[in-house]
């Protein structure tokens, strides 16, 4: 079980909680997006970057490791997270209000062999006068380096695919490529992921890729427990 405490993301100020159902990670010491095998507390402190009119799009905000879940394995996470200050009126595009709105994602991975996994997300949204609704839906393929080639970090590309309804993004469908570089060393850990995003449908559909550059780095205080720096462009 891993908590992400609090998230400061540019001018909206969300207290994100995001609990991790992790199931089959059989290797010991083994990580799955930053976490070992077993019960582990993480305490982040992080610093993030807030790019131009992404609506209210950050549904599953973390930076990822290398680790692919194992063949025949399924991981269930639920990522939450609550926006204490954000919009307050409908933007230009039709975006509904982003303050006091309070976002779950289930994110569903399963490995299909030692280097290949997909995982797919559900996106929801509710805020009060609103009710709760569906906002979306992303699928996120993902191969790994595997381990017999012995790279000196851990090295991962994911592809994610998929849209948000109008109501909850200015841009609805789009598309992102994730290179992962990671390493454990000792009681530290280090992720890196270069980021290249790009709207297909929305208003900056006729823009190029974005890159949003995201790290992390957290040392283990002990088998359970670890802190947590982050930088995240979201």
């Amino acid at each position: 079980m891993k908590t992400g405490l609090l998230k400061m993301i540019g001018d909206e100020k969300k207290m994100v909680s995001c609990f991790r159902a992790l199931h089959g990670l059989q290797a010991e010491g083994a990580r799955r997006q930053g976490c070992r095998r077993g019960a582990i507390l993480v305490l982040p402190l992080l610093l993030c970057v807030a790019s131009a009119a992404r609506g209210q799009d950050n549904y599953e905000i973390q930076v990822y490791g290398s680790e692919t879940v194992a063949p025949g394995e399924t991981m269930i996470e639920l990522h939450s997270n609550f926006t204490v200050r954000g919009s307050t009126s409908v933007d230009q595009y039709g975006v509904l209000p982003t303050e006091h709105a309070w976002h779950e994602t289930i994110e569903i991975t399963h490995g299909f062999s030692s280097w290949f996994e997909t995982g797919f997300y559900l996106f929801t949204s509710a805020r009060s006068g609103s009710g709760w609704h569906y906002v979306g839906s992303h699928i996120r393929p993902r191969v790994r380096a595997p381990t017999r080639w012995r790279w000196p970090v851990g090295a991962s590309l994911s592809a994610e695919f998929g849209f948000q309804r109008r109501r909850y993004a200015a841009n609805t469908w789009t598309v992102e490529l994730r290179p992962i570089i990671d390493k454990q060393l000792g009681r530290w850990y280090l992720s890196f992921n270069p980021t290249l995003e790009k709207a297909l449908r929305g208003p900056d559909a006729k823009r190029g890729w974005e890159f949003s550059p995201n790290a992390k780095v957290d040392y283990g205080v002990t088998r359970e427990v670890a802190v947590a720096v982050a930088h995240l462009h979201a």
